[in-house]
């Protein structure tokens, strides 16, 4: 017999439901405003206060919200097909978007597969690495090389290439955790050694990994062009790209660029890669500003020459439910075509670089701002406690929590993220949508001013 529950006991019900936030750790816990309507770069919540959407969301919302473009093109797929399942049949939407942005991304990227997001299209780019290995008679490839810290996604599959110890602690028993190497943090680089000469070092311990490792059983290394919030958007030299594509041509290991956030123009160019030579990767993964907010979407992009061969081989046949969704691919073309069409690219890299003077002279007067970097509007502000010897903020004060709470007081909603325990610096992504106006960025930058001000006046001084 099933109890019946005491109708007098309602003061101990639970309350149902409830935002998604309500799963976080208290310790991250902030004022969430209740977001009710987007238009452009700003967002209003459910009591009529208005916020610049300075970071994009977690830097997804590339050309901003609601737009007309992209808004019709979701009306007018959704009227006529929400949903095809990719292994019964074909739609026009995917053929549509594989050919655009097969297009964009240029020689070497002739194939496109899409995916629901980020941590599906990294998921999928390693398994393909491992079935054309397989297919093709190397059994032993089956070790991964990644950075730390990094963050390359949430699925388990995932969090076994992403660095940061928080989550190996957790899950590392369950996965087959990847080797790891240093990625180029230019800020904190040893005392004596110039960004180039670092760089080539970074590489260099790259190639004794894969030695380490045995060169005939690493399969993949996997690294972000730029970084995003678990780096504070490092942006390596050229230098350490070409090294690192001539090592894994060398030793046979397939080079992957995680550009879910640096991709789809982020930094001035549709792939960041675009704006190097000898340093292109033979997979990349997409997503973020690809489906821009508007749906959720990834893309793994890789060669006609690979996937051809394993189609004959063995095939990938990895299907998700929602993979080359029509409605999704309908709402990337549309993305795509406003950034084409507006020329988006030549905007980010104007305002990137308007954006970046802006933040190096809020850096020049500001107590708390160690390092600017990145590229294009992929940028980022390191909060340290003393400049002069890039000393943390203890870990206690919760820096980056503050001055989040801070910005949203001032109407600036800003993503950032302690990450590796704050081991490696804290940071806030400073990261507008690509059709950003200097007008909008002097907005910006005179609320940020006025935040680090007052955050700087909450903070206590800590002396070496």
């Amino acid at each position: 017999m099933i109890d019946k529950p005491d109708s007098n006991a309602n003061d101990n019900k639970p309350v149902r439901g409830g935002a998604q936030d309500i799963f976080y750790s208290p310790s991250n816990d902030f004022p969430r405003p209740t977001i009710v309507k987007g238009l452009g770069i700003n967002l209003w919540d459910d009591q009529g206060a208005c916020y610049i959407d300075v970071s994009s969301g977690p830097v997804t919302c590339n050309i901003g919200h609601s737009n007309p473009r992209v808004l019709q093109a979701m009306t007018s797929q959704a009227e006529k097909l929400c949903f095809s399942f990719t292994s019964s049949a074909r739609n026009l939407p995917n053929i549509a978007l594989a050919d655009q942005i097969t297009s964009l991304a240029g020689k070497g990227f002739e194939r496109a597969l899409f995916v629901s997001g980020g941590s599906l299209a990294v998921d999928m780019a390693i398994k393909f690495c491992r079935q054309y290995r397989y297919a093709t008679g190397e059994k032993k490839r089956v070790k991964l090389i990644s950075c730390q810290p990094s963050y390359h996604g949430m699925t388990l599959g995932c969090l076994a290439v992403s660095g940061d110890p928080v989550f190996e602690d957790i899950f590392a028993e369950m996965l087959n955790i990847s080797a790891k190497v240093e990625p180029v943090m230019s800020y904190r680089r040893p005392d004596g050694l110039s960004e180039e000469d670092y760089a080539k070092n970074c590489a260099l311990e790259l190639e004794q990994q894969i030695n380490q490792l045995g060169s005939d059983t690493v399969l993949s290394f996997i690294v972000e062009p730029v970084g995003g919030s678990s780096t504070g958007a490092i942006a390596p030299p050229e230098i350490y790209f070409r090294e690192v594509r001539r090592i894994c041509d060398q030793y046979g290991v397939f080079l992957i660029y995680d550009e879910i956030m640096s991709g789809a123009g982020r930094t001035g160019t549709f792939l960041t890669h675009q704006q190097w030579t000898d340093a292109t990767p033979d997979i990349v993964v997409l997503a973020k500003g690809l489906g821009a907010g508007y749906m959720p979407l990834g893309a793994m992009l890789t060669s006609a020459t690979l996937v051809d061969k394993l189609a004959e081989l063995t095939g990938f046949n990895y299907a998700h439910t929602y993979n080359a969704n029509p409605l999704a691919c309908a709402v990337g073309t549309a993305v795509l075509k406003e950034i084409g069409e507006k020329e988006l690219l030549k905007n980010c890299r104007l305002m990137g670089t308007y954006l970046r003077e802006k933040l190096v002279e809020l850096q020049q007067h500001s107590q708390i701002i160690g390092d600017v970097r990145g590229r294009g509007l992929l940028l980022a502000i390191e909060l340290v406690c003393c400049k002069e010897t890039k000393k943390m903020f203890p870990l206690d004060i919760q820096v980056t929590e503050l001055f989040k709470q801070q910005a949203l007081a001032e109407g600036l909603m800003i993503y950032g993220r302690r990450s590796n325990n704050g081991q490696y610096g804290e940071y806030v992504m400073i990261t507008p949508p690509l059709n950003t106006t200097k007008e909008q960025i002097d907005k910006i930058m005179a609320l940020l001013t006025r935040t680090l001000e007052k955050l700087q006046n909450k903070l206590i001084t800590f002396d070496d």
